[in-house]
């Protein structure tokens, strides 16, 4: 586990669910693009239940995270990623926030923990820190239960 490292936004709206805090870094941190990105969400969202809960994951960012801006470093460092995506036959386009955070990521030399590592292969120079999705631990502790 490295000391410090940058959440993917997908992995900031699961930390709730994520039941094994040793597999995150001690000094977790959030991007700027992470904070934007759930800044959509509530705007988009199709029910007020919906709504409130992404707004309710909005808000927790803001308040447990001060976070890391998208600046000069990670901009030079996200042509980098684009190119790496475009290589791996990848559309830059469809995962923007993601080569974003990764640049960000790169650019400051932090490992990037995340719960959906496919979103990120392929970008050379990540160093990506898988972490288990609580959905797929959940389905794991079903089969187990049901297999004894």
């Amino acid at each position: 586990m490295s000391e410090q490292g940058i959440l993917d936004t997908s992995t900031v709206i699961l930390l709730p669910r994520l039941t094994d805090a040793t597999r995150l870094p001690a000094v977790p941190m959030i991007t700027a693009v992470t904070l934007a990105e759930l800044s959509v969400g509530p705007l988009v969202a199709q029910t007020d239940a919906e709504r409130a809960a992404r707004q309710a994951h909005l808000q927790q960012a803001e308040a447990d995270f001060d976070p890391l801006p998208f600046d000069a470093a990670a901009a030079r460092t996200f042509g980098q990623v684009a190119a790496d995506l475009r290589r791996a036959g990848r559309k830059t386009s469809a995962r923007a926030y993601d080569a974003l955070i990764a640049a960000t990521a790169v650019a400051r030399g932090l490992p990037l923990y995340t719960v959906n590592p496919d979103d990120f292969r392929g970008i050379n120079k990540l160093e990506l820190v898988e972490i288990p999705h609580p959905d797929e631990l959940d389905a794991d502790s079903a089969t187990e239960t049901t297999d004894r």
